[in-house]
């Protein structure tokens, strides 16, 4: 007779670990599931990892200027005829190696992207949570300023704001705070979709049972909106995050474009377009096609994995 050997009390099965429960999840199986996104996938990486470890792998620092001169302004790439073996995309007009101007450039745009996103989030996520939970008349003048919001373009609402700013601003600390400009301007242009999104899961979320719970125990006001409404709503402000990274990134190269971003002693990929723009058709075509070529699959492949995660979070296509 075969004698079964029970488990000691007090013993339980050990909790898997993170990878272990990353390679069960639908999440990644939906993601391995789609080569475009797979795709998508690595190239962010690429291009942030790049961007990431600029002051190492660039060839020079375009930012010193010990290490451009002007004898090498305008070399061709490389690769075709009259190119300099040194720099393998060229220079622009100051003498500065293209590389190592789209490595720093787009971690210039990629950390304004992030921040500018993270403002927005923050006041989107803020204002939601409290317009949805409250109700009355703060939700009615919360919504009604980002009804009026949404009239007018992001990009015109980053104009007015960096235009006000840098009106307000003495002459000399205008380049110094381009950053911060940039930052705060594309922060408030998109903080309504966060909004508006996080106010109508609040308002589902504060009927549920366990709000009500909390309420009945005592909870604070605060501490229900933080501990239990907001991580129930942070999945859709996730895919919208995404999608915004990218749409932040073009508000950047838009405004460094039109002459309003960042100085050209600081390029991002926007101001590397600008200035490449004025040598286009003199025939220096490489100063403008590498920064848009790098623009365009930094903001494609952010786009295809913000489109991934919205249907790979929406219950309704499972």
């Amino acid at each position: 007779m075969s004698e079964i050997a029970a488990e000691p009390e007090g013993a339980s099965t050990p909790d898997r670990t993170f990878i272990a429960r990353l390679k069960d999840s639908d999440l990644l199986a939906s993601f391995l599931s789609s080569k475009v996104t797979v795709a998508a996938g690595a190239v962010t990486i690429i291009l942030f990892l790049a961007a990431l470890l600029a002051p190492w792998i660039a060839p020079t620092d375009p930012f010193n200027p010990a290490t451009n001169f002007l004898s090498d302004s305008l070399d061709p790439p490389s690769f075709i005829a009259g190119g300099d073996p040194r720099f393998l995309l060229g220079t622009d007009d100051q003498g500065r190696d293209m590389l190592s101007a789209i490595l720093y450039g787009l971690r210039v745009s990629l950390a304004i992207g992030f921040c500018g996103v993270a403002l927005g989030a923050a006041i989107g996520v803020g204002l939601g949570l409290i317009s949805g939970y409250a109700g009355g008349w703060t939700d009615s003048i919360i919504m009604r300023i980002a009804d009026v919001q949404l009239t007018f373009p992001a990009i015109l609402i980053a104009l007015l704001l960096d235009g006000v700013a840098h009106a307000m601003l003495k002459a000399q600390s205008r380049d110094e705070s381009a950053f911060a400009v940039l930052v705060v301007s594309i922060g408030l242009s998109f903080w309504v979709q966060y909004a508006r999104t996080v106010r109508a899961s609040t308002m589902v979320e504060k009927n549920r049972d366990y709000v009500l719970a909390a309420r009945l125990i005592g909870l604070s006001h605060a501490r229900i909106l933080i501990s239990h409404i907001l991580p129930n709503v942070m999945g859709p402000v996730m895919v919208i995050a995404t999608i915004n990274l990218a749409l932040a990134i073009i508000t950047e190269a838009t405004l460094s474009f039109l002459g309003v971003g960042l100085p050209p002693t600081e390029p991002s990929l926007g101001t590397l377009i600008r200035i490449g723009q004025n040598y286009l058709f003199s025939g220096e075509w490489w100063i403008v096609a590498f920064p848009s070529l790098t623009l365009a699959a930094l903001v494609l492949a952010v786009n295809l994995l913000g489109d991934w995660l919205r249907d790979a979070l929406n219950p309704r296509l499972k």
